[in-house]
């Protein structure tokens, strides 16, 4: 609250007669008991605007029954640029018009007005410039000013929206399995010379031959698992199968061109292999197949299976026919890793070969791009091979970043998948527009912990700052801690700051500044300044500091 005496507006006032022997100036000096009361005393921004209230107070006899008086409230901007407040008018009370009425008897006048925020406001003053209207005759008043500096804190928030790229999803170490098989004979556990010169067999030690010469590959496991069809009994097969088990053990080392079998081979066996019939029915053509999917689902017991299908007369001749055989089998597998490119190898081969990287290998040199024009060609790349939607939505991301809003709203209608996260994206679009309201909606339908980040700071912007502190708990950023600063709660707005960026070390001193910590102040403003001197520079100016220059 900031007190004026011998303020210009109502010594105006005071005995306007002709009669009167003092000039009008001398008049007005006598105005010593009006008083102006300017809230906040320094101003500050609260959403997009720069609230000011005024409250005049002024004794009996000071404003004459017929004058009028006009008050521009101005601001003054250290480069001699003005931004004018709309006139406030007053008039005595025998003059016939429509304005506010100001009695002899004097009493208080409260205004409520707000300014447009500008670059410079922070070093800019308020001043109240009056005319006196007499008659025919004006009177201009000195000005007289009634605030200095704005506070701007809120610039310190992050306004560009939350969002983030999609991941690629490349795998340094790639798992991978290579397996063949030998087929038997109906309740038979010998394999036949044929069987181990199968084109299945065959691929097999291709896949090892390839694996021995490729120094990316580490075998971490084999496992040699054999299997009964599901007829004849549980018991019966679990036996078969085990006696299966051994005979592909026995058979390793002519499958894989080793002597002896490896110390890890895993020898298993699983008996009546209803998993395997269920697989076959599903892809077989079989007339019936959702009769006999039904009977597995509504009965557990193998006996009570076996019996319900076998009843199925015309169907268990098909499937005798053409499933069982293809579950009396052995399986030999290899399991491996696979060292992929690194991301060196991977930044080099799209240099050199960029058509031999598949999706996941774009998206992943792409996100270990520096330039931006090089990542959008990319995701240009996979989208134009893959028809990749995490590309068309990074290339969204790319143009959020660098603010064409209206060229991210294009790339994101072509995105097929409309996720949680293109919705978000979308409200970032309108942000960036200027249109909260529909940023608002997009956001809230979103639902992410990104999209309730952005209500926070629409929030933040509003002025709502209350609001802001509450909706952007547990969010990342330092906006929270802003929001929580400007709503008076400091302590709650330090435990927030997560960070020693040069950003979080300016709030911090302001922080400081607001508790009267004059070391605090100089000890976070030398953090700013050795992270960042542009910062610093605007920290000089900053009225936040006035008190500790």
């Amino acid at each position: 609250m900031k007190n004026i005496t011998k303020i210009f507006l109502l010594g105006v006032a005071v005995v306007l007669s002709a009669a009167c022997s003092k000039s009008l100036a001398e008049k007005m000096s006598l105005a010593d008991n009006v008083q102006v009361d300017c809230t906040p005393e320094v101003l500050a921004l609260v959403g997009d605007r720069i609230p000011v209230d005024l409250r005049v107070s002024y004794p009996d006899g000071y404003f004459h029954p017929k004058a009028i008086l006009e008050v521009t409230p101005v601001l003054v901007y250290s480069n001699g640029e003005e931004q004018k407040a709309p006139v406030l008018t007053y008039q005595g009370e025998k003059v016939l018009d429509n304005f506010k009425v100001v009695s002899k008897a004097g009493g208080i006048v409260r205004e409520h007005l707000a300014f447009d925020y500008e670059e410079g406001v922070e070093q800019a003053s308020l001043e109240l410039r009056g005319v006196v209207r007499y008659k025919d005759k004006s009177y201009a008043l000195p000005a007289v000013k009634v605030a200095d500096g704005t506070i701007v804190t809120q610039l310190l928030a992050s306004t560009h929206g939350a969002y983030s790229y999609k991941q690629d999803d490349y795998q340094a170490v790639l798992h991978q399995q290579t397996e063949g098989q030998v087929m038997y004979d109906y309740n038979s556990a010998t394999i036949k010379g044929s069987e181990l010169r199968s084109q299945s067999i065959k691929e097999l030690q291709a896949a090892l031959a390839q694996i021995e010469a490729d120094p990316r590959y580490t075998i971490v496991g084999t496992s040699v698992v054999a299997y009964a069809s599901p007829e004849g009994g549980q018991e019966y097969n679990a036996k078969l199968s085990d006696q299966r088990a051994a005979s592909a053990e026995q058979a390793w080392g002519k499958v894989t061109g080793d002597a002896n079998a490896p110390d890890n081979l895993e020898v298993r066996s699983i008996g009546q292999d209803w998993e395997g019939f269920r697989e076959a029915v599903e892809k077989s053509d079989i007339e019936d197949k959702d009769l006999i999917l039904r009977v597995l689902s509504m009965y557990s017991d193998p006996a009570v299976r076996e019996s319900e299908i076998k009843n199925m007369s015309q169907v268990y001749t098909e499937i005798n026919k053409s499933v069982f055989p293809e579950l009396r089998r052995a399986r030999f597998i290899t399991e491996m890793d696979y060292q992929n490119f690194s991301d060196e190898e991977l930044v080099e081969l799209s240099r050199q070969a960029v058509d031999v990287l598949d999706e996941e290998g774009l998206l992943r040199v792409a996100s270990i791009t520096d330039d931006a024009a090089r990542k959008a060609e990319l995701y240009n790349k996979a989208v134009e091979k893959f028809g990749s939607d995490r590309a068309r939505f990074n290339l969204a991301a790319l143009a959020l970043d660098d603010e064409r809003p209206d060229a991210a709203a294009r790339l994101l209608d072509a995105v097929q998948a409309q996720d949680a996260d293109v919705q978000n994206a979308r409200g970032v679009v309108e942000l960036q527009r200027g249109d909260r309201k529909a940023a608002a909606e997009w956001f809230r339908k979103a639902g992410t912990p990104e999209a309730k980040a952005n209500l926070g700071l629409l929030e933040l912007l509003d002025g709502n700052y209350d609001a802001a502190a509450k909706q952007l708990e547990g969010t990342e950023g330092l906006n929270g801690a802003i929001a929580s600063l400007l709503a008076g709660r400091l302590d709650e707005a330090e435990s927030r700051i997560d960070c020693n960026c040069a950003r979080s070390e300016y709030v911090r001193a302001i922080i400081a500044a607001r508790r009267g910590d004059a070391d605090g102040v100089k000890t976070h403003l030398a953090n700013v300044e050795a992270k960042n001197k542009r910062l610093y520079e605007q920290a000089l100016k900053d009225v936040e500091f006035a008190k500790f220059r």
